[in-house]
């Protein structure tokens, strides 16, 4: 059972946090439509309750300890999870059900929200909260039932279930859809597009196509398929895109697919569950799994 003495109060953990973001009790009783004297005296209580300084003070501003740093990290996970807490609470109707499913930007998107009707249309008392956070994060400290990960099937206390190979293949938009590539080789010089966590893509499709990689380095770069995908259809370079996040561009001619030579990457996309969430979440996931239309290629 909580020792109820040691449970925080929510509206110090709150002024905490805006004076710590602010690095000024002053701009965070502002925020807060609080004097300053009250959020000064709701940081010493909090100090005095755990025991340690928040704050170095100094003359017009103030910085987190060392200890007050790490205690900020821990309480932006809990006010988050408290505003999702409520949030769920508070738009869940009598006889429905929240379902939480995290997954990349792009991926969520242009994949998951297009299919995402079919199975909302199947399961009418459900009600999703999508989000599109992109590092591994602990299940037990958030609302999120399910998640959609890109990598390897490693997350510590959850299941991967294998969704799909990431398979990409040449594209190109705007001019460059009047000069296609004859072969290969015709793409070693010509402008290209590259994605900032793949660098060797465009090396390791040469490979697999047959020609011993080139050191392929120049043209733009991007931080997300998104931009990738806008920047091709720009005309600003040929783009190494997979199928399925380009469905909409191909079908209608933005985008066409220069060389039919997939090459399928070393990373795959992973149904992501951790235990006891539910028949809902196992739902979800078999249905997830039924939309896949592509597969892995033998290597």
């Amino acid at each position: 059972m909580l020792a109820r003495r040691n449970l925080p109060d929510m509206k110090m953990l709150q002024t905490f946090e805006s004076a710590a973001r602010h690095g000024n009790f002053t701009r965070a009783a502002e925020e807060l439509s609080l004097t300053q004297s009250a959020v000064s005296r709701q940081i010493r209580e909090l100090e005095t309750q755990i025991g340690f300084d928040l704050f170095e003070r100094m003359p017009g501003k103030v910085a987190a300890t060392p200890e007050g740093q790490r205690f900020l990290h821990a309480v932006e996970r809990l006010l988050k999870m408290a505003e999702s807490t409520m949030r769920h609470a508070q738009s869940i109707p009598p006889g429905r059900r929240m379902l939480a499913i995290n997954a990349l930007p792009t991926f969520a998107e242009r994949w998951l929200l297009p299919r995402l009707g079919t199975y909302l249309a199947a399961h009418p008392d459900t009600t999703v909260d999508v989000t599109t956070r992109r590092d591994i994060f602990d299940f037990a400290a958030t609302q999120c039932d399910l998640a959609i990960h890109y990598g390897q099937p490693l997350w510590p206390g959850a299941v991967c279930t294998y969704l799909c190979s990431e398979i990409v293949l040449p594209v190109a938009g705007g001019a460059l859809r009047q000069n296609r590539p004859v072969c290969v080789a015709d793409l070693v010089t010509a402008p290209k597009l590259h994605l900032n966590d793949r660098p060797t893509l465009w090396a390791d499709w040469f490979a697999t196509a047959g020609l011993t990689p080139p050191t392929v380095r120049e043209g733009h770069w991007f931080d997300q398929f998104s931009l990738t995908i806008e920047a091709a259809k720009a005309g600003l370079g040929y783009a190494l895109l997979p199928r399925y996040l380009v469905e909409a561009e191909l079908a209608t001619g933005a985008l066409q697919v220069v060389l039919d030579l997939p090459h399928s990457t070393e990373q795959a996309y992973y149904i992501v569950t951790p235990e006891g969430r539910g028949a809902a979440v196992e739902a979800f996931r078999s249905w997830l799994l039924t939309q896949v239309s592509f597969r892995p290629l033998a290597r």
